[in-house]
């Protein structure tokens, strides 16, 4: 069974949709949260997966479910160090 985060959080959970968008708010890849961990008492952080992302963007925008985007640099993006909260 996958993990879901407690209080009005639903949608966020194993599976979750991930889409990154370019720097002309076009799709440019589609993932899910991966396996989840519980790092501290009410706390959860997943892994995310997304596949085949274009190099060459000024920018990029990720979407967590309907949360709304989190901006990040190209470096930060082919680095991997994407990270978001909620709450």
């Amino acid at each position: 069974m996958a993990a879901r985060a407690p209080g009005g959080y639903d949608d966020i959970s194993e599976g979750a949709s991930v889409t990154v968008y370019g720097a002309d708010s076009s799709v440019i890849a589609t993932g899910y949260l991966g396996d989840s961990t519980s790092p501290s008492y009410g706390t959860c952080a997943y892994d995310i997966a997304v596949q085949d992302v274009p190099k060459g963007e000024r920018f990029y925008k990720v979407e967590v479910s309907h949360r709304g985007t989190v901006q990040m640099t190209a470096e930060q993006a082919e680095n991997g160090e994407f990270a978001a909260t909620l709450g």
